[in-house]
């Protein structure tokens, strides 16, 4: 019985230790939005988690929270899905998509797809940037795209 556990606690640490690579993240963020001919900042937060998908390759899911910074908006929630590659000395390129609710009262919610790079500036910070093209449900609202710069955690 005890050569069981020993055998069973031997192959859980072994499948375990992987996922120590893998990690959770929070940042705060702003930038600008732009669309149907108006320009506005924007700031903003979110919270994800990455997995390794081998050496050289992540994936993930992210929820944030983005206000654009005028009257009459609201905060939009969104939901998104990264996958990349690894590059360089702590460097993360990588595909994003997902959906953001409504940013107004009388807005539509959008479907959201883009690109960013992420890198490590120590053991746990982090900067990126990350450009969104937002892509309204609705045919009444005007596409809009956003770039903007984060600053977070690693855990």
């Amino acid at each position: 019985m005890r050569t069981v556990l020993i055998s069973l606690a031997a192959a859980a640490a072994a499948v375990a230790t992987p996922a120590l690579a893998n990690e959770a993240r929070v940042e705060a963020r702003g930038g600008v939005i732009w669309g149907g001919g108006d320009t506005e900042a924007t700031v903003g937060a979110a919270a994800g988690y990455d997995f390794d998908l081998g050496s050289s390759a992540f994936a993930g899911a992210e929820v944030s929270g983005d206000k654009i910074l005028t009257s009459g908006t609201k905060v939009g929630w969104g939901f998104t899905g990264r996958a990349g590659v690894k590059v360089g000395n702590g460097g993360k390129l990588y595909a994003n998509g997902g959906y953001t609710t409504e940013f107004c009262d009388t807005c539509e919610g959008n479907w959201h797809v883009g690109a960013g790079y992420q890198q490590n500036l120590g053991n746990k910070l982090y900067g990126k940037v990350e450009y969104r093209h937002y892509l309204p449900v609705a045919a009444t609202t005007a596409d809009a795209d956003s770039i903007g710069v984060g600053l977070g955690l690693r855990f």
